[in-house]
């Protein structure tokens, strides 16, 4: 019965949400379980060119470090604010949501060159914490009991969070910088005299990822519960 409803749950949770938190749990668990090891994973452009090792493109999202806080803490914010996003502003939008995770996934993987990055999948989560508080600005957060603020300012939190670790902000920046570029493409720029949309799906990844209506009853996580946790949790002003 347990594992029925575990199972369930599991299923519940929308389609790239799931299989991204997925990949990434399982590669810790084989990089703890010694089945492989971070020097295959990690982005390295030579390798990758010469060497043709291109899965080095894909691995360096998917391993946080050991089992550990800093893992732990990663996996549920990426958990939370990648399912609130594909169930709030992407919900029916399963292409687009992919299309995001392909653009965000090169230009970051572009900028990690510069800044002598070898995992970036930390960054990819603060790109979606921005751009999920870019879209909910009204929401009022609370980080861990002290810190009251509205929600576009919790990418810049977590910046200064990592600060107090001894992490570095390059990852925050990045992150930071890749979901701006994004959320002014997307939904910005549009909506400025002269502009226009520059971001499109392509048809092929619309054929591949949009699926039929989905069923009338189907309960969402709802996104005015933002962190779920102590550290995240928030409401809208005016609700």
């Amino acid at each position: 019965m347990a594992y029925q409803t575990l199972q369930q749950e599991y299923l519940q949770i929308p389609v790239v949400t799931r299989a991204y938190t997925t990949a990434c749990v399982l590669t810790t668990a084989a990089v703890q379980l010694e089945i492989i090891t971070p020097f295959q994973l990690y982005f390295n452009p030579d390798l990758i060119l010469k060497n043709y090792q291109v899965w080095r493109l894909f691995t360096n999202f998917l391993f946080f470090g050991p089992v550990g806080f800093n893992f732990l803490f990663n996996m549920i914010f990426l958990y939370r604010y990648c399912r609130m996003l594909e169930e709030g502003s992407f919900r029916g939008r399963t292409a687009d949501f992919v299309f995001m995770f392909l653009f965000g996934g090169l230009l970051m993987t572009i900028f990690g060159i510069f800044v002598s990055l070898v995992f970036l999948g930390q960054a990819f989560t603060i790109m979606l914490v921005y751009i999920w508080s870019r879209r909910n600005p009204n929401v009022r957060m609370n980080f861990f009991g002290l810190l009251n603020f509205q929600a576009p300012f919790l990418p810049w939190v977590l910046m200064g969070f990592s600060l107090l670790l001894g992490n570095s902000i390059i990852v925050d920046l990045l992150g930071i910088a890749v979901g701006h570029v994004y959320y002014f493409l997307e939904d910005v720029f549009p909506n400025q005299p002269g502009g226009g949309r520059w971001l499109r799906t392509p048809s092929i990844i619309k054929m591949l990822f949009d699926t039929p209506e989905e069923d009338a009853n189907y309960n969402p996580l709802p996104e005015d519960r933002p962190g779920g946790f102590a550290w995240g949790e928030g409401q809208r002003l005016g609700g």
